[in-house]
Formats: C-alpha cells, structure tokens, sequence
C-alpha cells in the first residue's frame, strides 16, 4: 500500500507538472465545457425564417399566416407569388420553408371540397426542417377545423356536436423529460460527456509509454518493486482521484450556471461518471502498456474514441444502424454510459433501471486492467534485466 501510495503522489506531480497532462486534464476540460454549453444557450430553434405564398387572398389564409407567425418556430420575413421563387430563396438560404395557399381555398373550404396547401421545408437542415414542419402542420390543420366548426354552429349545430363531427378522436400528448424540446439539455451534456471520455483516454494512453520517453521507468520500476499491478493501481487512483475535478466542475458550475441540474440525480451520476473514468483508465493504460510507441498508441486511442457521440445512438439509434455498427458502439464504454445517464440523470429514475449499463461499464474494467497489468508486467521485466 505504501508503494502504491508513493506511486500516487508520483503521479499527480507529474499530472500537474507535465503539460501532455495538465493541458488536457486541467486547463482544457472547464473551456470545452463552457464552449459545447454556449453553442446551445439559446436552448430552443425559433424565428425561422418563413415565406407565404398566397394565392387565395381569402379571411382564411389571411387568419392561418397571422397564426403561423404567432409561433415561436416561424418568422414570415418574405411574401412570394410563385413556387420557383420560394426554392430559389431556400437555395439562397434566405429562407428554410414557405407554404402555398391554393387559389379558391376559402370557398372549397365552406363547398366541403378537398384543399391542398402545400408546405415546403428544406430538409437539407434536418432539424430546423422538422421543427417548421411541426409547427406549421399542426396550426394548418387546427386553422382548417376551426373554420368547419364554425360553419357547423352557424348552421344551428350544437358546439359539442360539431366539434364531435371536426375531431372525432382526441389526442392528449405528454413530453417527458425534455417537455420544451430543449436543445442545451439534450445535447449540452452528451457533448460534455463525450469529451471527457475522449480526454481520459487520450491522457491514460500516455500514462506508461510516456514512461519510457523521459527515460522514468527505471525510477517507476523500482518504485514499484518491479510490480505492474503497483504501477497501475497507483496511476488510476491518481487519475481517477483529478477527474472528479472535472466532476466538481460540471454539477457545481457549468450545469447550475445553465439550469442543467436535476435535484437528487447528483450521486447517480457520480457512480456513473467514476464507472466511465475507470473503463476509459483501464482502455487507455492498456494501449499504453501493448504499444510502447507514442504516436502509435495516441493514434490507436483517437481512432478509438473519435467516432464516440456518432455511434452512442444519440442522434441517430443503434438498432437503425448496421450490425457492425451496432458492435463497434459497444465496445465502447461511452455507450453503455450514456444509456445509464439518460436513465439516472436525464430521466431521474432509479440507478436500478441503469444496472445492465452499470454491468458493461465493470466488464470493461475487468478486463482492460488486468491486461493492463499483464502487458507492463513484461515490459518491466526489461527494465531490470
């Protein structure tokens, strides 16, 4: 205990002494941090810019673009006259959709003839695409029953029996977890996560080979007592120990400063993220320990956590991925992560429903430490020859 101690007091001098280490351990983690938060500090899309093309000129349509700029997605900035002009302003980025009114639209309306307005978004940007399309749908739609409601309690009709005819079934909707749709809490964290992950590899691939690079493993064999496990244990308690810095600063700073918190979520996401540093620890030491190059062990480490946030099923899910796709996301620890933290964290339940993510996350410390240690352990045994 005593050596693996004194590795310990070794090893955050030298986190704090070597620039490959505190660069990216100490001083880069609270920018990249606050950087990803501000990148979504207006939280939600709106005022989108927004053209109409009205053929009708009718009470109707005048009634339906007033209500389509009264949201908060829409912002009409542009009066067209034909659809060749509203794509040429897509093209030019001026605008990210329009919507067509048709010509006698009011009168096929109160004639109970169907109406095609044509809504036109540019999918080429997904998301603000689909947010235009889910305003703009749902207030054309609302528009289009009110005026046949009306109709109907002009006609003598009782309220409820023409809402009855109008909307013969009802929907109630209930967002979960993310009701405002918001952009900083749903992407914020994952980007924050996911760059911790790639920090604590980057660092730990650097851990033993760096080792031989400024001719310290000699000093670090003896030590040591020429013991691999002592080396390895000594180095992840330290590095372990630093990363819940970056702990502290994410739920006592940047999260509170962007309204991130979830009451009594804290302690499950600290299992969590101490689960994640370990699987990254044990991940990147024993790169660190196989390959004795640098270059070729950050190399390894980088192709490794690169494609992270792609393949975590974040923005896109993993059971619509191929197969090998699938497989390559999980052998990464930030997978079974992020699946954990949405449960504990984001939705705030039990760490319980977290506990096969919780599994995954140990099995890559079982096994990436020890072969940690197996691969050290022979390295050393050319140090004291």
């Amino acid at each position: 205990m005593q050596r693996i101690l004194s590795i310990t007091y070794r090893e955050w001098k030298r986190i704090f002494s070597l620039p490959v280490h505190y660069w990216v351990l100490v001083v880069m983690p609270p920018l990249l941090f606050f950087f990803y938060s501000f990148i979504y500090y207006n939280q939600k899309i709106e005022d989108l810019p927004f053209a109409v093309w009205d053929e009708d000129h009718s009470s109707i349509s005048r009634t339906l673009t007033f209500m389509l700029e009264q949201s908060a997605s829409i912002h009409i900035v542009q009066s067209i006259n034909s659809e060749t002009e509203l794509k040429q302003l897509i093209q030019e980025g001026k605008v990210m959709g329009g919507v067509h009114f048709p010509k006698r639209m009011e009168s096929d309306i109160y004639s109970k003839h169907p109406v095609h307005v044509t809504l036109y978004t540019n999918t080429a940007m997904l998301v603000p695409a689909k947010v235009i399309y889910k305003d703009a749908a749902q207030i054309i739609i609302t528009g289009g029953s009110g005026v046949i409601l009306q109709k109907f309690v002009k006609q003598g009709m009782s309220k409820q029996k023409a809402m009855a005819l109008v909307q013969p079934i009802r929907m109630q909707t209930y967002t979960l977890y993310n009701p405002d749709y918001n952009y900083q809490q749903y992407l914020a964290p994952g980007l924050i996560t996911v760059a911790l992950q790639m920090i604590i590899i980057m660092v730990a691939v650097l851990t033993i080979n760096y080792e031989w690079k400024t001719n310290t493993m000699y000093e670090l064999a003896v030590l040591s007592n020429n013991s691999a496990s002592n080396i390895i244990v000594g180095k992840m308690i330290a590095h372990t120990t630093v990363s819940w810095i970056n702990f502290v600063l994410i739920t006592a700073v940047v999260y509170p400063f962007f309204n991130l918190t979830h009451a009594g979520a804290m302690g499950k996401f600290f299992i969590l993220y101490t689960l994640l540093t370990l699987a990254c620890l044990g991940i990147g030491m024993m790169l660190s320990a196989i390959f004795k190059d640098i270059m070729l062990a950050s190399d390894m480490g980088l192709f490794y956590t690169s494609p992270a946030f792609v393949f975590s099923g974040y923005t896109f899910p993993r059971w619509a991925m191929p197969w090998y796709d699938q497989y390559y996301a999980n052998i990464m620890p930030y997978t079974a992560f992020l699946d954990g933290y949405i449960k504990a964290y984001n939705m705030n339940i039990s760490l319980g429903y977290a506990l096969p993510e919780i599994i995954r996350l140990c099995w890559f410390i079982v096994i990436s430490f020890p072969l940690a240690i197996f691969f050290l352990q022979r390295q050393l045994k050319t140090v004291t020859a």
